[in-house]
């Protein structure tokens, strides 16, 4: 894939709020096959497309490029054919499968920014708008954001389609749903709803932190404010895909795997589960690989590894 192509490619992820990590090698000590400069995407699935290294580089870029997507921080990755001591700001990964050479490459998450759909056209409800942009939230009218992938939906229409609205976001899994009313009219408000008692108290009312907030863009602050402070307890499941058409889920900007993976014992190295995966079965055990190589040496002892 040419540079052109990956920035294009990075761009169509970008437009679809699809989240991935762009992955950079920035030292590569010889025998490598990768030099600095290469640089590969790594989707949610476990996909990687560019080229950061061969096929055992690829499994440890791919399983900490997982950790980034989870965790929403940057990773300066070092891969190296020995054990090594830890070094401060960076991932030091022992990787046997090496043929002498090192890397470090570069992992950057690409996430989408928070997804809010806000229903009203009152005061309150234009400050919304314009503190979220303000933040570089991207925010909609409800009517033209899909419940499926929204990070938070904000009720201030003073009434207007507030019981369909607020049910529909909590069917649909919303993370934050806030009404912009008086404690006695919400209340009132949430308890007619045809809802549980559990999902009636994932709708936050009044919404906003008490900061003493008058102003309608006072209000938008204490709002966003509040979103901000309960981002660790707002989560939705992921929903890795391969076609950029269907954007996952995230959690205010951060998304969260649940990833498998499991333990080379020819090598040593963790190696990431998917469908891409090399895996041998002996004796109804099932066990994986991160390359061919160790494959073929496991199968033809497989007593030698698995009595280790």
């Amino acid at each position: 894939m040419t540079t052109l192509a990956m920035h294009e490619r990075a761009e169509d992820l970008r437009s679809h709020r699809v989240p991935f990590v762009h992955a950079r090698v920035v030292l590569a000590e010889r025998p490598t096959s990768a030099k600095p400069g290469d640089e590969a995407l790594v989707l949610a699935d476990g996909v990687i497309e560019g080229f950061v290294g061969g096929q055992c580089a690829e499994s440890t870029v791919r399983a900490q490029a997982l950790n980034v997507l989870s965790s929403g921080n940057s990773m300066l990755l070092r891969i190296a054919p020995n054990p090594e001591a830890d070094q401060p700001g960076k991932t030091v990964v022992h990787n046997p499968c090496l043929s002498g050479g090192t890397l470090e490459i570069f992992l950057e998450p690409v996430l989408p920014v928070p997804l809010v759909g806000v229903l009203g056209e009152s005061p309150i409800a234009q400050a919304m708008s314009t503190v979220a942009a303000a933040l570089g939230y991207e925010v909609a009218l409800l009517d033209d954001v899909d419940l499926a992938v929204a990070d938070a939906i904000i009720v201030a229409s003073h009434g207007k389609r507030e019981e369909e609205t607020l049910t529909a976001a909590v069917r649909a899994g919303v993370p934050y749903i806030g009404l912009v009313a008086s404690p006695k009219r919400g209340k009132a408000v949430v308890e007619s709803l045809e809802l549980s008692d559990e999902e009636k108290a994932r709708i936050d009312y009044p919404a906003g932190l008490d900061i003493g907030a008058r102003s309608p863009q006072e209000i938008a602050l204490s709002v966003f404010a509040q979103m901000i402070s309960e981002r660790g307890r707002i989560s939705r499941d992921a929903c890795p895909v391969r076609n950029p058409a269907l954007p996952p889920v995230t959690r205010m900007g951060v998304l969260t795997l649940e990833s498998a993976s499991g333990l080379d014992p020819v090598c040593g190295m963790t190696v990431e589960i998917n469908d891409d995966a090399l895996f041998a079965d002996v004796d109804g055990v099932r066990t994986y690989f991160c390359c061919p190589g160790c494959r073929r040496t496991f199968i033809a002892d497989p007593g030698k590894y698995t009595t280790a």
